[in-house]
């Protein structure tokens, strides 16, 4: 973990058991909790208020958490951030999943179990049902999570959880090969949840 910072003294608290890839940054009033996961290149900036990730909880590659001063960016147990997203002082409830380059703005609330659009902006102070699905500049609700979706959801987090496991087992720097030099190259191999419509498709 190179890039872990204190200020004012304070020093943020990562579980053992979470993964911290190396090149993202958390400074100060950050707490991690089990079995989390933090991406590449994801910056929780925790030098004006805390942020807090609950066990399982995860922010993806290029992930931002922050907030005004005084505030507080909590993801609650199984939240799940997806690539490039921005919280700034928001609250997201239980089995959250929000998409990729998503923005929750300040004392947004995310209630249980609901979906954030990918590219959805959540105006500050706007509070998303649980199990809602809200979507659009700015989100609003279009469609409830159906049993399915929330099921895919929670196969999705199985599947983070695998790749804290093959991070701590498997990764490191390594410098590239400059042809492939075997035409029967390895591939990674893992199996998972797809994506939604294939999901979908797969249990009809």
């Amino acid at each position: 973990m190179e890039n872990i910072y204190s200020i004012d003294g304070i020093v943020p608290v990562i579980d053992p058991s979470a993964f911290v890839h190396p090149s993202a940054v958390i400074i100060g009033d950050v707490i991690v909790g089990e079995n989390c996961y933090v991406g590449p290149n994801a910056a929780l900036r925790g030098d004006m208020g805390r942020i807090v990730l609950k066990p399982r909880s995860n922010m993806q590659d290029g992930c931002i958490a922050h907030t005004f001063a005084g505030g507080e960016t909590i993801l609650e147990e199984a939240a799940n951030v997806g690539h490039g997203a921005v919280l700034h002082g928001c609250h997201l409830g239980k089995g959250v999943l929000i998409g990729m380059n998503a923005v929750i703005m300040d004392g947004a609330v995310i209630g249980d179990h609901a979906f954030v659009a990918a590219l959805a902006f959540v105006k500050a102070n706007f509070s998303v049902p649980s199990r809602s699905i809200v979507a659009g500049i700015p989100a609003k609700v279009v469609s409830e999570v159906s049993d399915e979706e929330l099921r895919w959801k929670q196969l999705g987090d199985e599947d983070y959880q695998d790749i804290i496991r093959r991070s701590r087992a498997s990764l490191k720097r390594v410098q590239p090969l400059t042809s492939i030099e075997d035409p029967d190259k390895p591939r990674v191999r893992m199996e998972g949840i797809p994506p939604l419509y294939k999901y979908r498709e797969e249990i009809k």
